[in-house]
């Protein structure tokens, strides 16, 4: 048996040398390899934006030597209808692409207005302008195919003559823009965009392409919001170094949603709301931490995503001057009374007083982290950690990296604490 086994790794190691050998005296093997690892198709997204009919007609075509072998299309029954394509099959809220030769398409209309349960718009067309996210405009798409196909990826938008398009991805033609999605084998676009007769504003704002825009008439302070962002983006991005390096804000008033809704690279924020709201709490910050993070909750975690985006929002605002110490420990004061009303963290969706109890008790975990590790630590180090990692984020997780960075055990983490049944 130990004779066979020297056979076989000296067999291996012969293996490797040669392949070593090969590489060294011939790159063309290495370039060769590196072919066969990576290959690429094309993907053409195109919607057509009509006002008349409320609707978006869209089309995506794939193109290369290979292609994948199937696509899945995950659907909005309500929103994605009258699917077309030869090679297309649909069943309920799914429909199954496979693709066939080295170019093929598929077709659908899009219903751009959507409101909200409040009645509130967060997707809307007028006669005027679009607002709606590209990633609701193509739904999810889930494909088969082998490790070495890559896709590249554009979107076209064909708009009335007079409107002007924008999204967080650089323009390839005026109407066209190229997507990227890293560490995405299938790129789709992603994120907020705006269409129609708009006004804009754009700077550099530490290093991050930031372009604040809304509709021509509405009174929006676009300049305003980039003199904001001038002081407390750098700030932030000093917590979340992997900050996207495009930022696209989208404003509106009504019928919008009176609020903000952050995506890929981009959020929406409605016109009537305050760059600093009387509690001292940001709502524009709060969602370009959600930005900054990109994280999701699981059943019983949107607490950890809501406060962190809370409590960084008046962090940044402390640590840049905008309010003073004073100011910022009545906000937690203030936030720790509302918070009374929700003695129960773990629930599926954060309400106000949840978002606002959390925001006090990642408070109180930065200090103990900060005060364990006699400064060395802070809070900032776990939602950085937490930001690269990205996807969804659990309570095992979270007080994993806080009790990492504590290099203790943090009382107010435990599940009863938490749940509101016994305190730390």
């Amino acid at each position: 048996m130990f004779h066979t086994l020297r056979i076989i790794f000296s067999c291996r190691a012969a293996i490797a040398t040669t392949l070593f050998v090969l590489t060294s005296i011939f790159p063309g093997v290495a370039a060769a390899a590196a072919d066969v690892e990576k290959q690429y198709y094309d993907i053409g997204y195109k919607a057509q934006l009509d006002p008349g009919s409320g609707l978006a007609n869209v089309e995506i075509t794939l193109s290369g030597k290979e292609l994948p072998s199937k696509l899945t299309l995950h659907l909005d029954p309500e929103r994605h209808t009258a699917l077309e394509g030869e090679h297309l099959t649909i069943e309920d809220d799914k429909a199954t692409w496979i693709p066939s030769g080295a170019r093929d398409g598929i077709r659908y209309q899009f219903v751009i207005d959507a409101k909200k349960s409040s009645g509130r718009y967060d997707s809307r067309i007028t006669d005027k302008w679009a607002i709606l996210r590209s990633d609701k405009l193509i739904p999810p798409i889930s494909a088969r195919a082998p490790k070495h196909l890559q896709s590249r990826a554009t979107l076209e938008i064909e708009a009335p003559d007079d409107w002007n398009v924008l999204l967080p991805y650089e323009k390839k033609k005026p109407d066209t823009f190229t997507l990227k999605d890293p560490g995405r084998r299938f790129i789709r676009p992603k994120g907020w965009m705006i269409a129609g007769k708009i006004g804009s504003r754009q700077d550099i704002i530490g290093g991050t392409d930031t372009v604040v825009a809304g509709p021509l008439g509405k009174g929006l302070r676009r300049q305003d919001t980039l003199a904001f962002l001038s002081w407390t983006l750098p700030e932030l991005k000093k917590v979340f170094p992997q900050f996207p390096d495009k930022l696209l804000i989208v404003m509106a008033g009504d019928p919008m949603w009176r609020g903000g809704l952050s995506g890929t690279r981009s959020l929406f924020m409605h016109a009537d709301r305050p760059l600093i709201s009387g509690n001292r709490t940001s709502s524009m910050l709060h969602e370009l931490v959600h930005v900054a993070t990109g994280i999701r909750g699981d059943k019983e975690s949107d607490w950890i995503v809501e406060g962190i985006a809370e409590y960084y929002s008046l962090k940044t605002l402390r640590r840049t001057g905008g309010i003073s110490q004073k100011r910022y420990l009545q906000a937690l004061d203030d936030l720790a009374k509302w918070g009374k009303e929700s003695p129960d963290l773990l629930v599926k969706r954060s309400s106000g007083p949840t978002t606002a109890r959390a925001a006090v008790l990642l408070s109180e975990i930065d200090e103990a982290i900060q005060k364990s590790s006699n400064g060395e630590k802070s809070l900032d180090d776990v939602v950085r950690t937490i930001a690269v990692d990205r996807g969804e984020i659990t309570l095992e997780k979270f007080r994993t990296l806080a009790e990492q960075a504590a290099g203790m055990e943090i009382p107010q983490l435990e599940r009863t604490f938490l749940a509101g049944k016994k305190k730390p």
